[in-house]
């Protein structure tokens, strides 16, 4: 007997399961194949103690989720489709990438709608990220930013350096070990910006160190970015637009060894220098220390060999002078000598006349003192009287009866005052 259908307002009435099992049986019989269908993982929802995934696949608009859609690979075929995807891409299946996968259309009363997924095509997700790369290598170039660190100036000796990187991470190591063992013992002032190497996390984790770094950028003279080696999947991230944008505008050089050595990632096209590993970058900063001393050691040849052509062109000079200065002399001292000659007959003949003169003089001087002296005088008549030993100038000097003597030439005379009246 077969069981009455309910109804409500004269319409049959279904039961879940009779809903659910019609939907499977129609998706069967119109998705009888599989379909390759291209999405984004949003998430990956490995689970390792069974081996099973179960993807989150969305499809973006405008940077927002259209359509979303839950996936499935089970443990056999994950293992194999991932152990493909690293020996392409060099990096396991991941979120936040693009692929493209095959997989059929299923529908389970206790699951729902889901895609199960039997490959996936590591090709696509390469070319993705170069399609990825390549509008964000256009949009820096349309702001006019994609060159703006390569114009930045690195200092002659680039010794204080700000690291970005993990402190356990075998690039940092190789870079640290490279330039402070270097022949030349040229020394770094390192300073670490740890930070996450790899995934989206690390985009925000690099970024976020270049805008410490730009704070203290009158401390530093580069920044350099440095980390193990990996697969072009994982180095997605360098190729996103915050971050290369971030390395294009630091205010300071910065040097990419992020460890690749096939396609270059933006980040390391818009960098100031890139070099493939950590320990090519020290090499490079030791280079630039090595360039400097060269240019010192010609500066101090050059130096030399200036202050020897000066020196010597000096003495030259000089010798020519002292030449010079002897004939100069010479010259200037027999013209000196017969001035002086002929000064000295001067002086000799001037002073053969004063000294005639002067004895003339001394001779007139002498006769007149001969003629002039008191004997010469009495013998001429003149006598001198005395009084009281004194020679008398005036009568009044001479008292009456006064005692006085006369001088004559040949003797002397007593006699005995007598005044008369007037």
């Amino acid at each position: 007997m077969v069981k009455q259908r309910d109804t409500f307002n004269e319409r049959p009435v279904y039961t879940l399961s009779e809903i659910s099992k019609s939907i499977e049986n129609i998706i069967a019989k119109t998705y009888i194949k599989p379909y390759y269908i291209k999405a984004e993982i949003l998430k990956l929802n490995y689970y390792p103690h069974s081996g099973h995934c179960y993807p989150e696949l969305v499809e973006k608009e405008n940077g927002k989720i259209k359509t979303q859609l839950r996936a499935v690979i089970w443990a056999t075929q994950f293992r194999d489709i991932n152990e493909r995807f690293i020996k392409i891409t060099g990096e396991p299946l991941k979120e936040d990438i693009g692929i493209l996968c095959l997989a059929t259309i299923e529908f389970s009363s206790q699951h729902g709608l889901s895609l199960h997924i039997q490959d996936i095509e590591p090709t696509f997700t390469l070319g993705e990220l170069v399609k990825n790369r390549m509008e964000v290598i256009q949009k820096l170039k349309m702001e006019h930013i994609f060159n703006a660190n390569k114009l930045k100036k690195l200092p002659l000796v680039p010794k204080r350096v700000a690291v970005i990187s993990v402190e356990t991470s075998k690039g940092y190591s190789d870079f640290m070990v490279t330039l402070s063992q270097n022949n030349w013992n040229y020394r770094f002032e390192c300073e670490l910006f740890p930070s996450i190497l790899q995934g989206d996390k690390a985009i925000i984790s690099i970024s976020y160190q270049l805008d410490m770094i730009a704070k203290r950028k009158e401390q530093f003279d580069c920044v350099v970015i440095v980390r193990g080696g990996g697969g072009d999947v994982g180095m997605s991230c360098y190729d996103d637009y915050q971050l290369a944008s971030k390395v294009a505008t630091c205010p300071i050089p910065v040097i990419s060894g992020i460890g690749h050595s096939t396609n270059e990632t933006v980040t390391d096209m818009v960098a100031f220098e890139n070099k493939i590993t950590p320990t090519e970058v020290a090499y490079f900063l030791i280079q630039q220390f090595h360039n400097f001393s060269i240019q010192i050691d010609e500066l101090k040849n050059q130096l030399l060999k200036k202050t020897d052509e000066i020196l010597t062109d000096q003495e030259i000079y000089f010798n020519q002078i002292g030449q010079l200065l002897k004939y100069s002399s010479e010259k200037w001292g027999n013209k000196k000598m017969k001035e002086v000659d002929l000064i000295s007959q001067k002086i000799r003949f001037y002073t053969s006349k004063m000294i005639e003169g002067a004895k003339n003089n001394i001779i007139q001087a002498e006769t007149k003192v001969k003629l002039l002296h008191p004997e010469n005088v009495l013998k001429r008549g003149y006598s001198i009287t005395f009084y009281n030993g004194k020679a008398i100038k005036n009568h009044t000097d001479i008292p009456e009866n006064g005692e006085i003597t006369t001088q004559l030439w040949n003797g002397k005379l007593q006699s005995l005052v007598k005044k008369h009246e007037k």
